[in-house]
C-alpha cells in the first residue's frame, strides 16, 4: 500500500500515485493512440515518449484544430515569488518544443499580484524584483519572442479585468472555496484571483476574433485552476481549453516535488559548486548501504532521485539512459557515480543557461518598459 499523499496547486506531499491522482483529477491519460498522433504533428519528444507528460484534458481538440490548420495558443507562467529552480522548467522547456514545432503563439501570464494576496509577507515591491529575475530565466530559454505575449497582472490588468470579470460572475465562492479549500478568513483578492488565471484561456478568442483553442502544459497540480475555467468556457461563449500534465521532478529528498525552499532544490544560479554538494548530500539514493552490496545486489533506478532527474531532463538520449540504468541495476554504476553523472549534466545545462540568462538582461528590460 502506497504512503498518502497531497497534490493541490498550493501543496504537494508524500509519494505520488499518478493512476489514483488520474481518477481523482477526472482527466485523461495519454494512450499509445493519442501519443502516436502527436507524434505524427510533432515528432517525438522524450518527455512524452517517457509519459512524464503523462495525462491531459481536451487534448483531442487541439490536435483537430491543427489537423483543421486552426490557430491555436500556447498558455504558461510564472508567479513571481523567488527564484527559478530546476523544476519550474521542465513544463517551460516542453512549451518551447510545442511553440518550435507547431510555431505557435504563446501567452506567458505573469501573476505578480498571485503571492502577495497569498503569501502574508510578501508585497509588490518583492514580486517586482522577481519578476525581472523570473523573466530572465524564462527569456534564457529561447522562446521565440515575435510569437510570444507576456501578461503582466497588475501592468496588463487593464486588458484583462473586464474578462476576468465576465469569468468571477460564472464563478461562485462556494465553488472557488471548495476546489481551492479556501477559508471564510481568507481575503477575497484569493477568490478573485483564478478569475485572472482564467482570462489568458480566453484572450486569444478575443485576440482573434472567433473561438481560438488554448493549450496549456503545466504541472498536474495546477489542473485545478482549469478545471474551474473549463466549467464555465462555454458559457462565455469560449472554447474550453486543454492541458497537457507533467509528472513532479521530485525534490532531492524524493518527498513530493521540488520546493522553493529548503535544500531541496537546485536554483537556475547555483555553481558548480553548490550544485555538487546539494546533489552529493541531498539526493537520495537507490543503492545499497555498502559497496560490496550494491555490486552484489545493484542499486534501485525507480528511487534514485539521480536518476528520475536524468529520465526527467538531463538524458534525453533513449539507449544512453538504458545503458545507466542497466548498469547501475547490475551494481556496475555505483551511486556516488550516478551522482557525478548527473553533476556534469547538471552544470554543463546550467553554464549555457547562466550565459543566456545574463545575454536576456535588455531584453528584459524592453519587456518590463513595454517597447517589446
Amino acid at each position: 500500500m502506497k504512503e498518502e499523499f497531497t497534490v493541490t496547486p498550493y501543496e504537494v506531499t508524500g509519494s505520488v500515485d499518478y493512476d489514483k491522482l488520474i481518477l481523482q483529477f477526472g482527466v485523461k491519460r495519454i494512450d499509445t493512440a493519442m501519443l502516436d498522433k502527436i507524434t505524427k504533428h510533432a515528432g517525438e519528444h522524450f518527455l512524452l515518449k517517457r509519459q512524464h507528460f503523462f495525462a491531459h484534458t481536451n487534448l483531442d481538440k487541439v490536435l483537430t484544430a491543427v489537423e483543421k490548420k486552426e490557430k491555436v495558443y500556447l498558455y504558461t507562467g510564472r508567479a513571481p515569488s523567488g527564484p527559478v529552480h530546476i523544476g519550474h522548467l521542465v513544463s517551460w522547456i516542453f512549451t518551447k518544443w510545442l511553440q518550435e514545432r507547431f510555431g505557435w503563439n504563446l501567452v506567458f501570464q505573469i501573476p505578480d499580484e498571485e503571492k502577495v494576496l497569498f503569501k502574508d509577507n510578501l508585497t509588490f515591491e518583492d514580486t517586482a524584483k522577481w519578476t525581472r529575475e523570473n523573466l530572465l530565466d524564462i527569456i534564457a530559454l529561447g522562446f521565440d519572442l515575435n510569437k510570444t505575449k507576456f501578461l503582466i497582472d497588475t501592468k496588463d490588468a487593464g486588458e484583462m479585468y473586464k474578462l476576468a470579470c465576465e469569468v468571477a460572475k460564472k464563478t461562485t465562492a462556494s465553488t472557488a472555496k471548495a476546489l481551492f479549500g479556501l477559508q471564510p478568513s481568507d481575503n477575497v483578492g484569493k477568490y478573485f484571483y483564478t478569475a485572472m488565471q482564467s482570462v489568458p484561456c480566453f484572450l486569444p478568442s478575443v485576440w482573434e476574433g472567433k473561438p481560438t483553442q488554448v493549450l496549456i502544459p503545466c504541472g498536474v497540480d495546477q489542473d485545478v485552476h482549469f478545471r474551474l475555467t473549463r466549467d464555465i468556457a462555454e458559457k462565455l461563449g469560449y472554447p474550453k481549453p486543454a492541458t497537457i500534465l507533467a509528472k513532479f521532478l521530485p525534490a532531492l529528498s524524493a518527498d513530493g516535488k521540488m520546493s522553493s525552499s529548503g535544500e531541496n532544490a537546485i536554483w537556475t544560479t547555483d555553481t558548480p559548486k553548490e550544485v555538487e554538494r546539494k546533489i552529493r548530500k541531498y539526493a537520495f539514493s537507490g543503492g545499497r548501504d555498502t559497496v560490496e552490496e550494491h555490486r552484489k545486489l545493484g542499486g534501485n533506478p525507480d528511487i534514485d532521485v539521480s536518476f528520475q532527474w536524468l529520465s526527467m531532463m538531463f538524458e534525453p538520449d533513449d539507449r544512453k539512459l538504458a545503458s545507466i540504468r542497466d548498469d547501475y541495476k547490475s551494481g556496475k554504476l555505483l551511486s556516488g557515480e550516478l551522482k557525478q553523472v548527473l553533476i556534469e549534466k547538471i552544470n554543463a545545462f546550467l553554464a549555457e543557461h547562466q550565459k543566456r540568462r545574463e545575454a536576456a538582461r535588455p531584453v528584459v528590460d524592453k519587456i518590463l518598459g513595454r517597447s517589446i
